[in-house]
């Protein structure tokens, strides 16, 4: 009878074949060894020039604001939180599982760095979120902003609007509250209400706002009367438990395209059920699932010509082991992947 084998590894590492402090370039490192600091690793391109030079197709815009908060603040270090949302390979070996796509193979995406936003100056603070995501727009990419609070979508969705005049833009929110008001403690810009602003000045039509996710007990019954004038489309918690995610979102996308040709979507991170998303401003309870929130956001950027998209409301003061941060930056490589995917075909 023989004695059984040893256990042992006889070789535990595979050695570089050159010297082993160039062994990994600076995209194959761990973000806590790298100061670099983009989203996902990507190079930075942060004027019209750079992103010209690299044939950016999208690019990553931070809008690092949280003066239009109305509770708890914090969303102003949302960008970077997404930004260095744990993520541990390079960003040429990415692949998507769900689409099946090398999605930075397919898709040239540069992180254009942040608006030069100050703090208390709000009003100075959207307009120049508005020149950076329109300067990235002309560029040719389509600007993929991190808020932020809310409010940033105005001045956003707008230099969008702007960018692509005159064709018509629709907009997607998800979000649990509507952010129709027409005030906040007084103050009429506030992430409370951009898409009242974006209305009133006449960037988007009512009847081409579609809201899914809405909950809760704001705003109030005047305001979704007044919506309702307004033309808007919205699908409540209530519909999507009784319905399902599934058919709400398929019904979302078609009143998208129910007269506009291209579309901006904005995603307030707090339509995701705080137990999977808690580090935001204004926690809903009830919401949709974060697995639903990422099938979604594949859904609608498969279909739509996307011109513009936010994530907004990502607040680390109260997030918990990162979860909402990395949340955030799965609906931005979902939207990047599904672009991929068209730009493949």
């Amino acid at each position: 009878m023989t004695d059984a084998p040893d256990f042992r590894i006889e070789q535990s590492e595979l050695q570089a074949e050159g010297d082993e402090f160039d062994e990994f370039g600076w995209q194959d490192l761990p973000y806590h060894t790298d100061w670099r600091g983009s989203f996902h690793k990507l190079p930075w391109a942060t004027d019209e020039d750079a992103i010209r030079r690299a044939g950016a197709q999208a690019a990553i815009v931070g809008a690092p604001l949280d003066d239009g908060t109305s509770a708890r603040a914090g969303a102003r270090f949302g960008p970077r939180a997404i930004r260095e949302a744990p993520y541990h390979w390079g960003t040429t070996e990415a692949w998507s599982i769900q689409l099946e796509v090398e999605p930075f193979r397919e898709l040239v995406v540069v992180d254009a760095g942040d608006a030069p936003v100050v703090p208390s100056r709000l009003e100075r603070a959207h307009r120049v979120i508005h020149e950076k995501v329109l300067r990235v727009a002309r560029a040719g990419a389509i600007p993929i902003v991190l808020g932020g609070d809310h409010s940033i979508t105005y001045p956003s969705a707008a230099a969008v609007a702007r960018h692509v005049h005159p064709r018509r833009v629709g907009i997607v929110h998800f979000d649990a509250h509507a952010d129709t008001g027409n005030e906040v403690w007084g103050s009429l810009l506030s992430h409370g209400t951009p898409m009242r602003r974006l209305l009133e000045e006449g960037w988007v039509s009512g009847r081409n706002f579609v809201q899914i996710g809405l909950r809760g007990h704001w705003p109030e019954r005047e305001t979704f009367e007044w919506m309702r004038e307004q033309g808007f489309r919205w699908h409540t918690m209530v519909e999507i438990e009784e319905r399902g995610a599934e058919a709400v979102i398929a019904d979302a996308i078609d009143e998208a395209l129910d007269g506009p040709d291209c579309v901006y979507l904005s995603v307030d991170i707090d339509v995701v059920d705080p137990g999977m998303a808690p580090g935001t401003g204004t926690p809903e309870p009830g919401g949709i699932l974060a697995r639903e929130m990422l099938r979604a956001v594949r859904q609608i950027v498969g279909r739509v010509d996307l011109v513009g998209m936010d994530v907004v409301e990502v607040s680390p003061p109260y997030d918990q082991s990162e979860i909402t941060a990395m949340l955030a930056h799965r609906v931005v490589l979902e939207a990047i992947g599904a672009l991929a995917l068209k730009a493949r075909s």
